[in-house]
């Protein structure tokens, strides 16, 4: 059994594991990578595999960091099953379709502005191929195992990160090889706790927040006093947002805030088309997340849905304090960007983000103090208030990754830190080794390891 590492190793992007066992071939994750250009290069870099020689993809969870690679990997010549959770191939609808739309578009537009250094520019993928990559969607539930390839057994277990997302667990002649995926909180409002896990004989695990902790500060509370000082000197509040999952539980936040009169009755409107649809996909899985059905309409319902480009337009126009909840997360792509050339200006607004920014996103960029990012060819200046709500993140901080990892009744052989910043990663390395006394280690891209 082997496994090389062909993402999110030194970034918390561009997720993918081959694993060889025997005579499979399987690829773990299919994302894109984002962030630093000589990371997103890679995108269009081929392969080091040949696609058709995969047996089979499996998915830990939806987000494009992990799934949105697959429409390329199909055109490029994969023909197999890509395993995943019910919850992860409805999200993959919305997702896949609307990545490659997005390129598609920001193709068009380099062309007609002539912003780009490619003539002409073109899309990484288009929706036609998003469209065959999910014909290839085959659904597994949480707690079944299935032979997958040629002997290997796969199986998903709850991971608490978003909606369908899965620790994967692939076994293959007695040796098993566990990964945590994108790992959840265990007091998340909206989603469960991930699964305990008591043993394995090799581990990958993430380490998006692998050298630090969530604030231990209430949300609702900063959440509120964002959006009081704000409307109090006549802004609004803009929320770049993950469509999947950080979107979800905002929603559900703001509509407990609403009920409480904690905060001004502001309209609050939801625009991604995206996010929209993976918000009513939520309902659609009642059993794999906490809310009940009433507390789903509720906090589905606090936001106006903005689907038409002209509404979305329209708000930008207005002059009337809101709450503006748009996609991207990172600010890398989607209506947000439109928003934040015409809110992030004026010292009035707030630009709030709720989770990681990875290095090199716009995201990054303003949390760290950028006075102008460069938007559509053009530098827009940010004089409005900037935060960062950390405690919204949907993953494990360093503390509740270890205390997942106290679950293993005995150590794995080998565990392999990823999915994260290099900082990150060798200080969960770090802590791992002299907290737990574990064979540990930081991987480099495209490195492989040999498992017994």
């Amino acid at each position: 059994m082997r496994i090389t590492f062909l993402g999110a190793v030194g970034t918390v992007t561009g997720s993918k594991y081959l694993v060889r066992a025997g005579k499979a071939r399987l690829l773990v994750d299919c994302g894109l990578f984002q962030g630093f250009k000589n990371l997103r290069l890679r995108n269009r870099a081929p392969l080091p595999l040949d696609p058709a020689s995969l047996d089979a993809v499996i998915l830990t969870h939806a987000h494009l960091d992990h799934s949105g690679y697959l429409p390329l990997l199909v055109r490029n010549g994969f023909h197999g099953p890509v395993l995943c959770t019910p919850g992860t191939a409805d999200l993959c609808r919305i997702l896949l379709p609307d990545s490659a739309m997005l390129q598609e578009r920001d193709a068009d537009f380099a062309n007609r502005h002539g912003t780009s250094k490619h003539h002409p520019a073109q899309p990484l993928y288009t929706r036609k191929d998003a469209e065959r990559a999910l014909g290839q969607l085959r659904c597994m539930n949480y707690g079944e195992d299935a032979r997958i390839g040629k002997g290997v057994t796969l199986r998903f277990d709850q991971a608490g990160h978003i909606l369908g997302s899965a620790l994967t667990r692939l076994t293959w002649k007695g040796t098993s090889l566990q990964f945590s995926g994108d790992l959840g909180r265990p007091e998340s409002a909206t989603l469960p706790a991930p699964a305990t896990i008591e043993e394995a004989d090799y581990l990958v695990v993430e380490s998006t927040y692998g050298d630090r902790q969530h604030p231990h500060v209430d949300p609702e509370t900063m959440l509120a006093d964002v959006i009081n000082r704000t409307s109090g000197r006549g802004g609004s509040v803009v929320i770049p947002a993950f469509a999947v999952g950080r979107t979800q539980t905002l929603l559900y936040h703001l509509a407990r805030l609403k009920h409480e009169q904690r905060i001004p009755d502001l309209p609050i409107f939801l625009d991604s088309p995206m996010a929209i649809n993976a918000t009513e996909t939520f309902e659609r899985h009642p059993n794999e997340h906490k809310l009940t059905r009433k507390q789903c309409h509720e906090a589905f319902d606090v936001a106006t849905y903005v689907r038409d480009p002209e509404d979305s337009k329209a708000l930008d126009r207005s002059a009337m304090p809101m709450v503006l909840v748009s996609a991207s997360g990172m600010a890398t792509g989607g209506r947000v960007l439109h928003h934040l050339m015409h809110f992030a200006p004026d010292p009035r607004n707030t630009i709030l983000f709720a989770g990681f920014q990875a290095g090199g996103t716009r995201g990054a960029a303003i949390v760290a103090g950028a006075r102008e990012v460069k938007i559509f060819g053009n530098y827009v200046p940010v004089r409005a208030e900037v935060q960062n709500m950390d405690m919204f993140s949907a993953h494990a901080d360093a503390d509740e990754i270890m205390a997942w990892l106290g679950g293993f009744r005995r150590p794995p052989k080998m565990t392999f830190v990823t999915h994260g910043e290099p900082a990150a990663a060798d200080a969960l390395r770090h802590r791992i080794e002299e907290g737990l006394g574990w064979d540990c280690m930081v991987p480099d891209y495209k490195e492989r390891y040999d498992l017994d």
